[in-house]
């Protein structure tokens, strides 16, 4: 009888975990998987991610982990990093990025994930409140899981879905954190000088207001594509702008996007020592080192500048190309007056994308009322996926879509926009 009554009990997790939401990319990813499974032919531009064969990591590091692994480098790395990592990445961010960093001031990770849960760990309390746009990666899950207070900034297409000053300044003096990104994760589209100085302004302003004995108020800024800039493009950041933002800026950056390095699993952070330092406590806690022997090996890479720029050379000029074809299929496109827009590429791995087409019909008479119709209907008749912005926070009305161009191949660009137009055409 008890054996039963055990049985039937129904199993409740914490009102944090009952109430926390999945991966909605992961959850399309599954689906399409499943498709291909079945034999379907789909061109899968959803994760966020590189394929191996198409874009492998650099030799060099390859060779220092296998390298790593033989000389037994298979036990717990330092806390905060091996020396020698930390030590290269403050060579590396202060030869590429001009910003100068002590050792002390980086730690090191298992990939950007676990640093950006520790700095909203870190600086918030319960209820305290971070302001970030929508579109944008992850944060509204890293607020749950922190118990902390949203405050969501609609961020525009006629601003690149880039959040502005304005924009931010209303909700300013109630926040603890501003989560920015540059290039954002999912529009591949980047801060202008103009626009990150006025926040910049606004966050030195707002903590000069503030008491000494009250909690500043910080901003995290994820560069993790910071090096994947597009053309001309140039990426600006909250220090080398202005220097006094030192003591409220923690920045997340790493191996994996800028060296295609997404399993290799080194990230790091670096900001004011009071604040990595209590990350690092953090993060001890949880494990979240990255393995030792790749910090072995990453911390021998970084040390090979010759290396770094010949393989950054090819690498962004492959991402490019696929960035700009597709950017240019669409165009043509829209010339001839198919409802599809997009944004010019500015950096990461990602090309914005708009499908004008909520209220059409689709030849069965579906009406197409909202982006996840649209995701649907352009994965069954385009046999195309891209993940809507829905799955980045923005409303369910939204018609634009992040394309990835991590597992795409040059060759396969024109079939994919004629697909995508034969689709549209079909529509009434």
């Amino acid at each position: 009888m008890l054996t039963e009554t055990l049985t039937k009990r129904k199993l409740q997790a914490s009102a944090m975990a009952e109430s926390l939401i999945g991966s909605e990319i992961i959850k399309l990813a599954a689906e399409i998987n499943e498709k291909i499974k079945q034999g379907e032919k789909i061109y899968n531009f959803t994760i966020g991610d590189f394929d191996p064969k198409i874009f492998p990591i650099p030799d060099e590091l390859r060779n220092e982990i296998i390298n790593a692994y033989i000389a037994g480098y298979t036990n717990y790395p330092a806390g905060n990093g091996e020396p020698e990592l930390r030590k290269q990445v403050a060579s590396f961010i202060e030869h590429y990025q001009g910003l100068k960093y002590k050792p002390e001031e980086f730690l090191i990770s298992g990939g950007a994930r676990p640093l950006i849960y520790a700095i909203y760990k870190t600086v918030l309390d319960a209820n305290d409140k971070v302001i970030f746009p929508v579109p944008s990666w992850n944060n509204n899950h890293y607020c749950h899981l922190t118990n902390a207070q949203q405050i969501l900034i609609d961020a525009l297409p006629e601003n690149n879905f880039m959040p502005t000053a304005a924009s931010i300044k209303p909700h300013i003096k109630d926040a603890t954190l501003i989560a920015l990104c540059s290039p954002l994760n999912p529009t591949g589209t980047v801060f202008t000088e103009d626009n990150l100085c006025e926040i910049c302004e606004l966050v030195l302003e707002e903590n000069s207001r503030r008491a000494a004995t009250q909690k500043p108020l910080y901003v995290m800024y994820d560069q993790i594509y910071w090096m994947l800039t597009a053309g001309n493009t140039k990426h600006f950041d909250p220090v080398s702008l202005y220097p006094d933002m030192r003591n409220f800026t923690i920045y997340v950056d790493g191996l994996s996007k800028a060296f295609a390095a997404t399993g290799v699993r080194v990230g790091w952070a670096f900001g004011p020592f009071a604040i990595i330092d209590k990350m690092k406590s953090i993060l001890s806690h949880v494990g979240a080192w990255s393995p030792k022997a790749e910090q072995v090996a990453t911390a021998k890479y970084l040390s090979d500048k010759i290396a770094m720029d010949n393989y950054l050379s090819h690498f962004k000029s492959e991402v490019n190309k696929r960035l700009i074809g597709f950017y240019e299929g669409f165009q043509k496109l829209k010339a001839e007056g198919l409802p599809v827009e997009a944004i010019e590429p500015q950096g990461a791995i990602y090309l914005t994308v708009r499908f004008n087409i909520i209220g059409k019909k689709t030849t069965e008479g579906h009406v197409i009322a909202n982006s996840n119709n649209i995701t649907h209907y352009l994965i069954n008749t385009a046999k195309t996926a891209m993940v809507p912005f829905s799955a980045f926070g923005a409303s369910d009305s939204s018609d634009w879509f992040r394309l990835s161009v991590g597992t795409s191949r040059a060759e396969d660009i024109d079939t994919v926009v004629n697909l995508i137009a034969n689709a549209l055409r079909q529509l009434k």
